[in-house]
C-alpha cells in the first residue's frame, strides 16, 4: 500500500514537472542497490540538483565514477519527447518545457560540480541514436 502510494505521488510531481524529494528518491536508490548483487550502477536522471546531490553523497557514501551528460538543444529534445509515443503522461509539450527549466536552474549546477571534478563525460546526443549509443559504448569500454 505504501509503495502505492509513493508511485502515485512520484507520477504526480513528474506530470507536474516538478523534482521528487531527494529522500524518497535516495530511499528508493538504496533499496533498489542493496537488493542488486552488483557493485557497478547507472542511475539515470538522478541527481537533478545540488540538494539531491550532496544528499545522496552524505547519506550512501557513494561518489560517482563519473557522469554522463548527453548534450543536445532544447529543440531537438522537444522534437524527440513529442514523437516518442510511450504514453507517459509528462510527454507533452508544458511539461516537456517547465523539465527543461528545471534542467537549466538545477540540474545544470549538478553538471557544473561533477565537471570541476573531472568526472563529466559529455556525449553529442543531437546525432543519430546508433551514433550516440557508439559514443556511450566507448565510454564504458575502458571499465570491462
Amino acid at each position: 500500500m505504501l509503495m502505492l502510494q509513493i508511485r502515485t505521488m512520484i507520477e504526480k510531481m513528474m506530470s507536474e514537472g516538478v523534482i521528487v524529494p531527494s529522500e524518497v528518491t535516495i530511499k528508493l536508490l538504496e533499496r533498489a542497490i542493496m537488493e542488486n548483487e552488483n557493485d557497478k550502477f547507472l542511475i539515470d536522471g538522478f541527481p537533478r540538483n545540488d540538494e539531491n546531490r550532496s544528499s545522496f553523497e552524505s547519506l550512501t557514501g557513494i561518489e560517482p565514477e563519473f557522469v554522463l551528460f548527453f548534450d543536445c538543444s532544447e529543440d531537438e529534445m522537444e522534437k524527440r519527447l513529442l514523437t516518442r509515443n510511450q504514453g507517459r503522461k509528462d510527454d507533452n509539450i508544458d511539461t516537456i518545457r517547465k523539465r527543461f527549466k528545471v534542467f537549466t536552474e538545477s540540474s545544470l549546477n549538478v553538471i557544473n560540480y561533477y565537471n570541476s571534478k573531472g568526472k563529466v563525460k559529455k556525449i553529442d546526443a543531437s546525432k543519430p541514436a546508433e551514433e550516440v549509443f557508439e559514443a556511450v559504448k566507448a565510454v564504458f569500454a575502458p571499465l570491462s
